[in-house]
């Protein structure tokens, strides 16, 4: 890999042959387990500015419809997270010369506050092309980490490092975009819905409703409505209604009436300008949609329970794991082909370009003298050429097997295709291979390996009919159907579901006093821990419709086998388990403890003390936000410096909350709630094994203690955005 210092540049051709899609990766971690930044993308003409604010690719307007620019969100890294980004260099207009990526901090925290900074951009095969690091931050509260730009028909990387104490504001004014990030003013909660509606003087973007009376336009079809995305508002309200109780967009009708007034997008042939009245610069509101968990599910028309409604996928018959793996794959490559969000969404993580895309099952490929047989095969077409991945799918916990995966590498090798995709309930883990395969070096083509969790399927499907809405009835119901599936006791398509063959013996250790820091199966039991948490960061990610990703919390420098072995290291000495949890919009990060000579698990959540008021009004009103919570949950108040502060059940306080108060003068820093249940022994997902323990207890405390927290201040994202003159 390329490693670039600032100001340096670089020909993507001289890097890799198959450059023409590229990945982009930022990447940073933070001390404190909390540091987050939200990347952004802008494209720039030949003068240095955007076109409009259609170039300005940001949380809310994540794709092009080209398929150019994909933000494909964030994943959790052996150090921190990391922001993805997809580009199609070959697609981009011959007007679009340079592409900026960006990022920015929330309320203009530093990036001074996080570490190991980091750009890399990765070929279409998925291998690292180039690197960049940033280790001047400071105060800065945005940054600009580089650029793709022409030169003579080619495309080059500089590496800029150029940072903003003024936020989005400074960093998007540089390229034609003006922001106000004036939020407290704009931003308001309406009385009766509780809907935050971001107002705006003379032209407001409503988050939730109609278009006002000053020209504004409703971010209810949309993510970012501007002058390139009109279009496809419309198309996608009218289409969408209120089906199965997922959010489809109920005002489809009124919502595509009021956008119809709106001016066309850009186009390659613009139509000619309609003249338009005089009034004040329309306003682009950038705040957030807020993810609405589904209504209540219609009632019944069966006589009673034991009727079972029909489905499009039953599992119910399925005998054996090879017509479960034949199930599966089929039916998850045939939605994938007829809800485009969804394939898409799935495939756009393996460098697939966006296009007409087919998928095929039982595909027999020759491979000497015996053909091969991939589950599935995945095809893409755009602009006349074709992308193609293998599909190996394994269900109920069977492992991928190595040999037959280098086989479909090898053969994806000779016949041009563009990767393998291996399928199953193991959740890969970063510096920790599923299977291992060989490359040839001496082929020109390269062939790249991706690994999916069906824990991830699930998630993607619950995140569209749940959450983000998807753009008619039928790919709704499609997709139910298929969650459905995934769901069935008898699908095996069930996730990580089985701790190892380390556990037993390891637990025995832990037990006895006989495991020793170097035995090889502690790892395997982190790496396990490890795989566990993150799959229960995607099911409640997928259930509440917002960002869950485990905190990993490291040196600088460190890599994954040696943070791995450090905490192996820590189990074989006091027999715990230990992760951390942030769930976007809590007050604090979810602490996770399995304590496995005790058999206990506990689940905490440490909040600030508020800035204002006095500590008997703090303790109060901390009483009445827990007025639901388990009566056997833990409390204890954080003192300054290394004093405990009083502590008690809630059962005990809710009587007396003064008794949380110090008896001296030390300042309380804050709360710490914890919860303390007891977890299964056994390896499997058996309903009293350790697996399903873990997920009911921080289903619990999330539930029970978490959800009836006061949150964080919502109106935090809300900027104004205007086209520069």
């Amino acid at each position: 890999m390329h490693d670039m210092v600032k100001g340096a540049n670089v020909g993507l051709a001289t890097l890799s042959e198959n450059a023409g899609s590229v990945m982009v990766s930022l990447s940073w971690s933070s001390p404190s387990g909390e540091g987050d930044a939200d990347v952004s993308v802008l494209l720039l003409g030949a003068g240095g500015k955007v076109r409009d604010n259609a170039d300005f690719y940001f949380y809310n307007n994540p794709a092009a419809a080209d398929g150019t620019v994909q933000l494909l969100g964030p994943a959790p890294t052996e150090n921190g997270s990391e922001d993805r980004i997809r580009l199609d260099l070959t697609a981009f207009p011959d007007e679009v010369d340079r592409i900026v990526i960006a990022a920015s901090r929330h309320q203009r925290a530093h990036f001074g506050e996080l570490e190991n900074i980091r750009l890399t951009l990765a070929d279409g095969s998925g291998e690292a092309m180039l690197g960049f690091s940033i280790v001047d931050a400071d105060t800065e509260s945005a940054f600009v980490f580089g650029e793709i730009y022409r030169r003579a028909d080619a495309w080059k990387f500089r590496a800029i490092g150029q940072g903003y104490d003024s936020g989005l504001a400074g960093l998007a004014t540089d390229y034609g975009i003006g922001i106000d990030e004036d939020d407290d003013q704009d931003v308001r909660q309406d009385a009766t819905t509780g809907t935050p509606d971001a107002v705006v003087a003379g032209g407001a973007v409503d988050a939730g409703g109609a278009v006002d009376a000053g020209g504004a336009v409703d971010l209810g079809a949309v993510d970012l409505v501007g002058v390139g995305n009109v279009e496809a508002a419309v198309e996608a309200d009218a289409a969408s209604t209120a089906v199965l109780d997922t959010p489809v967009t109920a005002q489809a009708a009124a919502r595509a009436a009021a956008l119809a007034s709106v001016p066309a997008p850009r186009s390659a042939e613009p139509a000619p300008a309609e003249p338009v009245a005089a009034g004040p610069a329309r306003r682009l509101r950038t705040a957030k949609k807020k993810a609405t968990l589904p209504k209540a599910p219609k009632p019944s028309l069966a006589e009673n329970d034991a009727w079972r409604g029909a489905r499009l996928f039953p599992a119910s018959s399925l005998k054996s794991d090879r017509e479960r793996e034949m199930r599966a794959t089929s039916v998850l490559l045939a939605v994938m082909t007829q809800v485009p969000e969804f394939g898409r969404r799935l495939t756009a993580g393996f460098g697939a370009p966006a296009g007409r895309m087919e998928t095929f099952t039982e595909v027999t490929l020759p491979h000497g003298d015996s053909p091969k047989r991939p589950d599935g095969v995945i095809r893409v077409e755009r602009a006349g050429k074709l992308w193609t991945a293998l599909v190996e799918t394994k269900t109920n916990g069977n492992p991928l097997k190595g040999e037959q995966i280098q086989a479909y590498m090898d053969i994806a090798a000779r016949r041009g295709y563009e990767a393998v995709i291996t399928l199953s309930n193991d959740v890969a883990l970063e510096g920790s291979s599923l299977v291992e395969v060989k490359t040839d070096g001496r082929r020109k083509h390269k062939v790249a390996l991706w690994h999916l969790s069906w824990a991830e399927v699930t998630h993607q499907a619950q995140l569209l009919i749940r959450h983000e809405g998807v753009r008619n009835e039928a790919h709704a119901w499609l997709l139910q159907e298929l969650l459905h599936y995934l769901q069935h006791d008898n699908s095996g398509c069930h996730g990580f579901q089985n701790m190892g063959p380390a556990w037993v013996p390891v637990r025995n250790g832990i037990d006895e006093e006989t495991l020793s820091p170097d035995d090889p199966r502690a790892v395997q039991v982190v790496e396990s821990w490890e795989r566990l948490i993150r799959q229960v960061c995607l099911r409640l990610g997928g259930e509440l419709g917002t960002k869950v990703v485990p905190v990993q919390r490291a040196k600088r420098g460190t890599d994954p086998q040696s943070r791995r072995a450090e905490l192996a290291s820590r189990l074989c000495v006091d027999g715990q388990l230990r992760a951390e949890i942030r769930i976007e919009g809590t007050p604090g990060i979810l602490g996770v403890v399995a304590d496995l000579r005790m058999g206990r698990l506990r689940t905490s959540i440490e909040i600030a003390a508020p800035e204002q008021g006095y500590p008997l009004s703090w303790v109060k009103r901390l009483m009445k936000q827990l007025g639901e919570a388990p009566a056997d949950l833990h409390v204890q108040t954080l003192l300054d410096g290394e004093t405990v502060g009083p502590r008690g059940t809630l059962e005990k306080l809710r009587p007396e909350p003064g008794d949380l108060l110090p008896k001296g003068s030390e300042r309380i820093t804050g709360f710490r709630l914890s919860l303390s249940k007891g977890v299964g022994s056994t390896r499997g997902n058996a309903e009293t094994g350790f697996i399903r323990g873990v997920d009911a207890a921080v289903d619990l405390f999330h539930s029970g203690v978490v959800t009836h927290l006061e949150q964080p201040r919502p109106a935090q994202r809300a900027t104004a955005v205007t086209a520069s003159a």
